[in-house]
């Protein structure tokens, strides 16, 4: 059977979105006619319909949800294989490297600033990200590099372990928890903690501190603000509208009178590592990775490449 090509998951893509011909022949640039013929030339191919058409309207069929998954996947793969391979054909060849501001971005500057002095390296352009945009960047081949910390996938991904920290309950001064000495993530049961976008159970559950076997039992959090950067957290947690578990690094920069941070015993750590894209990595890719374990004595990489020391799953991206 003849495979689809670039174009055609296009046409069925800007389909399957606006659930309109018309709508998605004008988003496309082409006239109606073009677009019903590829997707009908499709739907030949694979011997299923892909829309439901009715007199004005169309849905997708079981078929076309799968297709709409899968050609999602393939366009931003082949976008993704076209800001690499642009990057890697530069005269001066440079990596494009991310992290989120504050913590991050300080180790970040440490690690290129030890690479910088190196022969052979490359420049290197550092971007500062939001809340886990640094994953995102990898993957759609923006990045090169990215400094993650937890709560993150590695699907795709291969990361060098750089530090772990304990994490610290941030409670507001007078809250029945700021007179402990230390605290167990059961206590936090109830309580509002602070969401962020795109939250899922598994980020939701590292946040809460119910993403350990032994912890992972009880009663969900209260739902709090929504927050897109750790600064907001400590303003929240300081207005009396949540608690939160914040990595020790946070609370030793964020000393305040409305605010008390308890250590908690049973929570997961705050983990940093490198991360770069599976698959084959230029000379320069690998100098920084060395560069970073040397600095960080980190242990041996791991994630999904045909290389790496240990299988896939979720790490408990950025703060």
């Amino acid at each position: 059977m003849q495979e689809f090509d670039l174009r055609e998951l296009r046409y069925f893509l800007a389909a399957a979105e606006e659930l309109n011909l018309s709508r998605a022949a004008e988003r496309l640039g082409i006239s109606q006619p073009p677009l019903s013929r590829a997707i009908r030339q499709m739907e030949r191919r694979l011997g299923a319909p892909l829309f439901h058409r009715s007199h004005n309207s169309i849905r997708l069929t079981p078929a076309g949800d799968t297709l709409l998954s899968e050609a999602r996947k393939v366009l931003d793969a082949a976008a993704a294989a076209s800001r690499r391979t642009r990057r890697a054909g530069r005269a001066a060849p440079a990596l494009t490297i991310t992290a989120a501001p504050g913590h991050g971005t300080r180790l970040l500057r440490r690690i290129a600033d030890a690479y910088a002095r190196l022969p052979g390296a490359a420049r290197t352009d550092i971007a500062v990200t939001g809340y886990r945009a640094q994953e995102a960047a990898l993957r759609s081949g923006e990045a090169d590099l990215a400094l993650l910390s937890t709560p993150f996938d590695t699907e795709g991904l291969r990361v060098r372990p750089l530090c772990s920290e304990e994490r610290v309950a941030a409670v507001p001064a007078g809250h029945r928890l700021a007179g402990c000495t230390a605290l167990r993530c059961a206590d936090l049961a109830g309580e509002p903690l602070p969401r962020w976008p795109g939250d899922t159970e598994a980020t939701r559950r590292y946040w809460s501190g119910r993403d350990r076997a032994a912890t992972a039992a009880g009663a969900d959090a209260a739902h709090g603000p929504l927050v897109h950067d750790i600064s907001q957290v400590i303003e929240v947690v300081g207005l009396g509208q949540a608690v939160a578990l914040v990595p020790r690094h946070v609370a030793g920069a964020n000393p305040r009178p409305d605010v008390v941070y308890v250590p908690v015993a049973d929570a997961s750590a705050h983990r940093t590592v490198l991360a770069w894209p599976e698959g084959p990595t230029g000379p320069a890719v690998d100098l920084f990775v060395r560069t970073a374990a040397g600095l960080f004595a980190a242990g041996p990489a791991t994630g999904h490449g045909p290389d790496s020391d240990s299988g896939p799953g979720a790490v408990a991206g950025p703060v």
